[in-house]
């Protein structure tokens, strides 16, 4: 890792110590917007940030010029017109077109000096090809907390205006599911759970779709989710933690990265975590025999902060301008493989 990188590392696992998810975001804040006392740069232009091909889309949405200033980032506009290359700030590439080759990066255009991008929110089991990339990226943009554009799937922030009242619960536990594999550590744990513990299971690999509108409304009901990973690795919390979970107001069990990952995000009694038990059937009997009580204590944190959902793409992208100018033009990722992967 470079110097930069060691540092970020350093400041990034020191925040991970401070307690409740409150006082992390904050710091998390002024790191995004490079306000730290003594870090400020001189003030920049507007800068043109080049989508080379919009993630998972032949047609991108419409990018006018605030769009970025819904975000609250001035001074910052997104484009997917290529004829741009020549003379963008930036240029991202979604990682997953490069790895199906639905796109390739215009290596023999590329204008000295400018910065690549490359973006990506899957994990590292379900990230290939990153072998055929080495020196041609200088930034990364990514849920890892060491990522030179850092952007979580979700994040606490403080609470403005009165606290919502937590949905009524009628049902014990709710898992949605899409691609079932019984190879995966989630689906293990599942067939493990299931003789002791109630779970209604949702989603294309039930044969129980729900539609968008449908989700969170369903899930409300229930007093647990089970936030499982599709794979374990460094700081990869997903949707399945922040909506499914949090958002929809039912205590995550989460399955993912260690314990203490998850406190850099958000306080230690938001959650429960399976590594805190020592088999399958002891969490169950913790889960079904949990008092009112002490089942009201893992909302504690919804008097002072509320759920926010990061999961726009062009929020993401803007979030390019707010780190622009602190990070080395000169940084390159000659092995981006071996980064991603550890």
């Amino acid at each position: 890792m470079n110097c930069i990188g060691y540092h970020s590392t350093r400041r990034l696992r020191a925040w991970g110590s401070l307690a409740g998810g409150a006082t992390f975001m904050v710091i998390w804040f002024f790191w995004l917007w490079g306000s730290a006392p003594g870090s400020a740069p001189v003030p920049q232009s507007t800068l043109t940030i080049l989508i080379w091909h919009w993630p998972f889309t032949n047609r991108p949405p419409e990018l006018p010029g605030d769009t970025c200033t819904r975000y609250g980032m001035a001074s910052c506009r997104l484009s997917a017109n290529r004829s741009l290359l020549a003379s963008a700030d930036a240029v991202v590439f979604h990682h997953r077109e490069l790895q199906t080759r639905r796109s390739r990066l215009p290596l023999d255009q590329r204008p000295h000096g400018q910065p690549w991008v490359w973006a990506s929110m899957e994990s590292p089991s379900n990230t290939h090809g990153l072998h055929r990339f080495p020196g041609i990226f200088n930034w990364v943009l990514s849920y890892r907390r060491d990522s030179d554009i850092f952007v979580p799937y979700g994040r606490l922030e403080p609470l403005s205006g009165p606290t919502s009242p937590l949905p009524a619960k009628s049902r014990m536990a709710a898992w949605v599911i899409s691609n079932f594999q019984e190879r995966q550590q989630r689906a293990k744990l599942y067939r493990q759970l299931a003789p002791h513990l109630q779970v209604d299971v949702f989603g294309r690999a039930s044969g129980r779709p729900l539609c968008a509108n449908c989700l969170l409304p369903t899930l409300a009901r229930y007093r647990f989710y089970l936030a499982f990973e599709n794979s374990q690795h460094r700081d990869y919390i997903t949707e399945k933690f922040w909506r499914n979970a949090l958002a929809a107001g039912a205590v995550p069990v989460a399955l993912g990265p260690p314990r203490a990952t998850y406190e850099a995000f958000v306080p230690p009694d938001a959650f429960v975590h399976v590594d805190d038990f020592s088999s399958a059937r002891e969490l169950a009997v913790f889960l079904v025999s949990m008092n009112e009580s002490r089942y009201r204590g893992f909302f504690a944190w919804r008097d002072r902060l509320r759920v926010r959902l990061l999961g726009d793409w062009r929020e993401r992208f803007c979030t390019i301008c707010a780190r622009y100018p602190y990070l080395p033009r000169s940084q390159v990722y000659e092995d981006l493989e071996s980064w991603f992967q550890a």
